[in-house]
Order: C-alpha cells, then structure tokens, then sequence
C-alpha cells in the first residue's frame, strides 16, 4: 500500500494496483484534470473506490449525485433513526462494515446506474425530500469493461482524521479490512 499526491498522479502509478483509493475531499479540479487517467484505469479492469465530498459527478462515469443537507450532529442522538437501508447484505463487503459503521452523517445520494449494485441508502422516510437514495453503490464491469467502480457520499478519512466521530473511524477500518481481503 502507498499513497499518491494526486496532482501528480499518472498512469504508470496505478498499473500495478488492482484496487485504489480516491480519497475523500481531495479538490474537484485536481480530479477532473486526472480523469483521463483514472478512466483508462477502470478501462484496463481497475477497482476504483471513491470516497464522498469530491465531485465525483464531475469527473467518474455513471456517476449521478443529488445534494442533501447534511446533518453533522445526528449520530448523536441515540433515539434517531438515520433511515440507514442495507440493499445488499451478501455482498461481501458487509463482512468488514456492519451498518451502525455507516451512521455519521452522508454527503447527498447517489442514483445508481443500470449494472450497479446498490449496498447502502437512505430510506424515503429519513430523506429531507421524501425520495430516499444510495450511499454506497457497487458498479462491477463499468461502461463494458472489466472495472469496477464502488462509490459512497461517505468521508471517512476526514472524519477519522478529525478524531471525533467513532463510526467514521469503524468504517474506515472495515473498508480497508475488505479491500485487503478483496484484493490482497
């Protein structure tokens, strides 16, 4: 494992992974101005894992994202029903993140394209417009090729970085935890 300064990312840095992090809230522009190598990633059968607060709509295939107020404190009240949905509880990352790692808060939702496996949402009821979404979506074999793209509106490294959200921290944890597991 080894990070990669973003602006200076290049092809030749992602060849030899078969799965890579984006993290969460690096600058949009700095990913847009790499989507050409990040594409060309998921094109050769690269997994991409693309955490929230990025944009992602603007530079990753398929991606659809609709904002939703966020509620910083609501893992705090412990009688609160966040409206977490899991869609997919087989899928095997939920033997590294059970759902109470994913209540700290979410960054909008997501519509998952046709061929993506929805894993995590928000009810209709918990939603602020009624409609209800996905979190974390599973897109295996993107746009024909052999990529995958998993996404989330999730920002685990900033929230685990800001020592004061334990979920965050968990699901970090288990993220990593499966995709040790997933792709050694």
């Amino acid at each position: 494992h080894h990070s990669i300064y973003a602006p200076e990312l290049s092809s030749a840095d992602l060849h030899a992974h078969a799965a890579v992090v984006v993290a969460d809230r690096i600058h949009p522009a700095v990913l847009r101005a790499k989507r050409r190598v990040l594409m060309d990633y998921l094109g050769a059968g690269g997994t991409l894992v693309v955490l929230g607060e990025n944009r992602a709509c603007q530079w990753a295939p398929q991606v659809q994202w609709a904002f939703r107020p966020t509620n910083f404190w609501s893992w705090l009240d412990p009688g609160r029903n966040p409206g977490l949905v899991v869609a997919a509880p087989e899928h095997p990352i939920f033997r590294h993140l059970p759902p109470g790692d994913f209540v700290w808060h979410y960054h909008g939702l997501l519509t998952p394209p046709p061929g993506a496996i929805a894993l995590a949402g928000i009810s209709a009821e918990a939603d602020p417009e009624g409609r209800g979404g996905t979190i974390l979506y599973d897109h295996p074999n993107i746009g024909g090729t052999a990529g995958r793209l998993v996404i989330t509106t999730l920002d685990p490294f900033y929230h685990h970085g800001s020592f004061f959200m334990p979920a965050a921290s968990r699901f970090l944890g288990g993220l990593l935890d499966w995709l040790d597991a997933e792709f050694g």
